[in-house]
C-alpha cells in the first residue's frame, strides 16, 4: 500500500513539473514572458504594408532583440501604418539614417522589425521617426508579379 502511494506521489510531482515547464515554454514562445517595464525610448516608423506584424513583435539589430513593437496604427493622412517601437535603454546609439524593415522569421513565421544602422554620427532619440523603411513582402503579390511577367514573356 505504501509503495503504491509513493509511486502516485512521484507521478503527480512529475506531472506538475511538466505542466509548469509547458507554461513557461508557452510564455516564452508567445512573447508574454518579458514584462513591459517602460524603460527605453520610443521610435516610430511608417510602412506602406506591415503584413501580419503584431504588437509585442521583436525589434532586432544584427539579429539581437533591442526592443519590441509597442503599437500599430493606421494614419488616415498618409494611408500608411505607423509603427511605434520601444527600444531598450541600453541601445541608445542608433544612427538617424537607420533603415527599418519588416521581415518574416522563416517561411511562414511571425513578422518582426529589423533595424539596419546607417553611418550617421547623429543618433535617434525618444520620439524620433525613422525615415527610411521597407514594407513587408507579401507572398501573394510576389507570386502574382512572377506569373504576370511569365505571361508577358509567353505572349511575345
Amino acid at each position: 500500500m505504501w509503495k503504491q502511494r509513493s509511486i502516485e506521489i512521484v507521478v503527480g510531482v512529475f506531472m506538475a513539473a511538466g505542466f509548469v515547464a509547458l507554461f513557461f515554454l508557452a510564455m516564452k514562445v508567445s512573447n508574454l514572458s518579458a514584462s513591459p517595464n517602460g524603460d527605453g525610448y520610443r521610435l516610430t516608423a511608417r510602412f506602406a504594408n506591415v503584413g501580419s506584424l503584431k504588437v509585442r513583435a521583436p525589434v532586432t539589430m544584427a539579429g539581437v532583440r533591442v526592443g519590441r513593437v509597442e503599437g500599430i496604427q493606421f494614419d488616415k493622412g498618409t494611408y500608411e501604418a505607423a509603427v511605434t517601437m520601444r527600444i531598450d535603454a541600453g541601445v541608445d546609439t542608433i544612427p538617424d539614417d537607420t533603415f527599418a524593415n519588416v521581415f518574416t522569421a522563416g517561411l511562414l513565421g511571425e513578422q518582426y522589425v529589423g533595424l539596419e544602422p546607417g553611418g550617421s554620427l547623429d543618433y535617434l532619440v525618444d520620439g524620433d521617426e525613422i525615415a527610411h523603411t521597407q514594407s513587408a513582402l507579401v507572398l501573394e503579390q510576389m507570386i502574382g508579379q512572377f506569373l504576370f511577367s511569365k505571361a508577358e514573356e509567353g505572349g511575345k
